[in-house]
């Protein structure tokens, strides 16, 4: 067996400009890239093809949201492995396909597949966590935030549908800025503060760990009940946020 040089893989596997685009979450950016660059050069010696990694990808964002129907701190720590798992997998496939140069279609659908399932997967989770597994508001509101998390990675998915459509090329990353100066700074501002993120699986998972160390503290489940107050608040004003944004930009032009 051939063992790759990791600089010899980084080259091919993060090209210029990969790390820095709007695409790469900056847990990639901060630590798991240098992870996966390791866990891709032990999959390029087996059988593993890009499209298998990204299904064991799903699989692990789904028991990430799972994993929070088990009470006390061992379910929020085994979400957030999950969720860890998801995010160095999503590297991992990516990269294995930039080497061995094994790019499909399917594997561009189970990755946004893996996206969609993996984040509501934790919303649903959270709220029956916080209900404790029974019929209450938070239950209802884990599930509201599911929907907004949906709809606001189908709102994105749907330009370049509409793109596509109407035969034009895809969006550049200079293309989501508003063209109003101020609905330009407000995105900026908003991006700044950072609490947007919270609408994503993976701070998502981490905000709920810490809740469950508070709940441990205190003994019930108040901690738990606020950030999915929370999360489901913050999802359902990026929904609107999200769409007005698209539509003032120049990503529909």
């Amino acid at each position: 067996m051939t063992r790759v040089q990791l600089e010899e893989l980084r080259g091919v596997v993060h090209p210029p400009g990969k790390l820095d685009s709007r695409a790469e979450h900056w847990a990639g950016r901060l630590y798991m890239r240098s992870v996966s660059l390791r866990v891709t050069r032990l999959l390029l010696n087996t059988r593993w093809s890009p499209n298998q990694i990204t299904g064991v990808m799903v699989v692990a964002g789904v028991l990430s949201g799972a994993a929070l129907l088990i009470p006390g701190l061992a379910g929020a720590l085994l979400c957030v492995l999950f969720m860890q798992l998801y995010l160095l997998l999503d590297c991992v496939d990516g990269e294995v396909a930039r080497w061995r140069l094994q790019f499909s279609p399917l594997g561009v659908y189970l990755d946004r597949l893996g996206a969609y399932l993996a984040d509501a997967a934790v919303m649903i989770g959270m709220g029956c966590r916080a209900s404790s597994l029974g019929l209450s508001p938070y239950l209802v509101a884990g599930l509201a935030a599911a929907i907004g998390v949906l709809l606001l990675k189908a709102s994105s998915d749907l330009v370049h549908v509409a793109r596509s459509d109407s035969g034009l090329a895809k969006a550049t990353d200079q293309s989501v800025v508003p063209r109003s100066s101020g609905l330009a700074r407000l995105r900026r501002l908003a991006s700044a503060v950072g609490i947007h993120r919270l609408s994503n699986g993976i701070e998502c998972t981490l905000l709920l760990l810490v809740a469950a160390v508070v709940d441990m503290t205190l003994g019930h489940l108040t901690a738990t009940k606020v950030a999915v107050t929370a999360v489901t608040a913050i999802v359902w004003v990026l929904v609107p946020a999200h769409i007005v944004s698209i539509v003032a930009s120049s990503r529909l032009k």
